[in-house]
């Protein structure tokens, strides 16, 4: 609404006076508005970007209890998961649970575990990636020998802290359709806030 304007006459001269009167928002209007406002919000939820709050220790030093996260849960409807990657998902053996852990290996590829050294043969079974992985935390690591293959659906994902981490080690590779997003940004605490905070490439790691 336009802001009333009211003219009083005073002796020779016009005098314009301005009113501006607060106006008052009924408690039905107000309730519309919240309501409105949690409705634009759902699609928001549902297809852009949701909020999590990390509990365990298993992305230390990348992610601690009470790190506030911002999933993008866009990205992957236009390009597939990539080798790096800190995604959210949803527990394969209870899909109630939601998980975060690193992307190590890629649909079709094969993964090989010694010692605690991670490499990965390509699905042409020619390019080998072993993996320099400067985020992880440090520690003994357990003395396991395993060799995985993906089928075309699968990733393979493992915790920064692999001493304390349940991954992909343990219950096996991470079917697409349980990921629910990236971590895109960390708000909490504030001095550590981060845009995809933990990402990292692993194209200098690429033995021939």
């Amino acid at each position: 609404m336009p802001t009333r304007v009211s003219c009083a006459r005073v002796g020779w001269y016009h005098r314009t006076m301005t009113e501006v009167r607060p106006r008052r928002i009924s408690l039905g209007r107000l309730v519309g508005y919240i309501v409105l406002a949690f409705l634009l919000s759902i699609p928001v939820r549902i297809y852009i970007a949701q909020p999590f709050l990390v509990s365990g220790r298993s992305m230390t030093p990348t992610f601690l209890p009470g790190d506030y996260l911002v999933i993008d849960e866009l990205s992957y409807r236009l390009h597939a998961p990539e080798r790096g990657d800190i995604i959210v998902f949803q527990y394969p053996l209870d899909p109630d649970q939601v998980f975060i852990k690193r992307i190590v290996a890629l649909p079709g590829e094969t993964v090989q575990i010694s010692n605690g050294r991670v490499t990965v043969v390509g699905s042409d079974k020619r390019s080998i990636t072993v993996l320099a992985e400067p985020y992880r935390a440090e520690g003994p690591q357990r003395k396991e020998v395993s060799t995985t293959t993906l089928h075309d659906d699968e990733y393979f994902v493992l915790g920064d802290d692999r001493d304390v981490s349940a991954d992909s080690r343990v219950w096996g590779p991470l079917v697409e359709h349980f990921i629910i997003g990236k971590v895109s940004v960390r708000l909490w605490p504030l001095t550590r806030i981060a845009v995809l905070p933990g990402e990292y490439r692993f194209e200098n790691d690429q033995l021939r």
